[in-house]
This record gives structure tokens, sequence and C-alpha cells, in this order.
């Protein structure tokens, strides 16, 4: 995964020659309709821990519908996600806090 430099920002989905591409593992932008569950894995991760930025999902910019549809789905729910960032990250520490608890009782 590439690493932030000097504090930067990542960019996770980008508008480019009129389609939309999405960060691969290997640092490099692919096609967004070429994305894959263990990508979309990857890049809710990336939301949910680093500093991330996406360019907005613009119709008139992106001119394959395959792309349109990939990228504004996609563009959605992971900038609503960035949004709910300190939610998830409360709730998940609420979760570990309950369980490492119960496992302090037990012993």
């Amino acid at each position: 995964m590439p690493m932030k430099n000097g504090g930067a920002t990542m960019k996770l989905l980008k508008l480019d020659s009129n389609q939309g591409f999405f960060l691969a593992e290997d640092g490099n932008y692919c096609a967004i309709d070429e994305i894959t569950k263990e990508d979309l894995l990857r890049l809710v991760r990336c939301v949910l821990n680093d500093d991330v930025e996406f360019d907005e999902y613009d119709e008139e910019v992106i001119k394959n519908q395959a792309h349109q549809v990939v990228y504004k789905s996609i563009y959605r729910n992971l900038q609503s996600l960035k949004e709910r960032r300190q939610e998830f990250i409360d709730e998940a520490e609420r979760l570990y806090l309950d369980d490492y608890k119960r496992y302090t009782a037990e012993k």
C-alpha cells in the first residue's frame, strides 16, 4: 500500500481523461470498472485509518456510462464513510472496551 509522503493526503478516487480511477494497492491508478471486492475493502480501511481524498463525482467529466455508475456509487459510499469515520472509530472502541471489561472480570 502506498504510504503518505510527509503528511500528504492519499487520493483514492480520481477523474482523468473522461474516466474514473481508483488507487490500486501497488500505488497505480486503475479503471474504476476493474475494481474488486478486495480493492473496495482496502479503500474502506484507508478511509477509516488515513487522511484521504476523492475527486468529486461529475457525470459531465466521466463519459463512460459504466464508469459513471460505478464511480458514483463508490464515491458516495466512501464519502459517507469518511464523514462518519469518528462514529465508526468510537463504536469500535466501545465494543473493544466491553470485551476488555468482560475479559478482565473473568480473571
